[in-house]
């Protein structure tokens, strides 16, 4: 565990490919979430739920709504763990974001992606087979600020143009390895076949 590394899932989008709530989905002998938050909880000082309140509750952690309303995608969830991380731990300089749909991410991922900031500006994320995740990301509690104004206009949602605003680097992962297969580290699950897929992967780890 990080000795001041606050953690946050982001479990606040709208499940439409799935059908129903995926964060809720059985994968294996338990809810998806529940994977995340086994995976993520060893790597983090703290740690929140970015969801609404009417089903998160019972997952037994902090919930943190959005504090902009209508979905306005992961970066609302960012912004208000960012401010919620301020009130729980003010000397925090960081926090840590996994999103509630990838089950496989590694569990060095808070301590790899911490070991390569450079200051208390730069956002780090996670990257793998050339491609960036930016939910899987290191964010610097000193950008909160500019992430509210930014959010204040409609058609800001893009987390990668948010990006382009600040310094950010990528660090890249290997693939999760089982004994007779792999999986991308940060494979996300949106449908009814994703799942079946993660399924499938978890089965070759028993």
């Amino acid at each position: 565990m990080h000795k001041n590394l606050p953690g946050l899932i982001l479990a606040g989008g709208l499940s439409r490919r799935m059908g129903s709530n995926k964060a809720l989905k059985p994968l294996g002998d338990r809810q998806l979430l529940s994977h995340v938050i086994e995976r993520i909880r060893p790597q983090v000082s703290y740690l929140a739920l970015n969801a609404p309140h009417d089903w998160a509750d019972a997952f037994g952690l902090p919930v943190v709504p959005d504090t902009k309303l209508g979905h306005a995608g992961p970066l609302a969830g960012v912004l208000a763990g960012l401010r919620h991380i301020t009130t729980i731990d003010p000397d925090a300089t960081h926090m840590l974001t996994v999103p509630a749909d990838s089950p496989f991410f590694p569990e060095t991922l808070g301590q790899q992606l911490s070991s390569s900031v450079a200051d208390d500006h730069t956002i780090v994320i996670a990257a793998s087979a050339g491609q960036v995740h930016p939910v899987f990301g290191l964010w610097p509690v000193s950008i909160a600020d500019d992430l509210e104004q930014w959010l204040a206009v409609d058609e800001n949602r893009r987390i990668r143009n948010f990006l382009g605003r600040h310094a950010t680097l990528g660090i890249s992962f290997p693939k999760i390895e089982s004994p007779t297969s792999s999986i991308d580290a940060f494979f996300n699950i949106n449908t009814p076949d994703e799942l079946s897929i993660a399924q499938a992967f978890l089965d070759t780890l028993d």
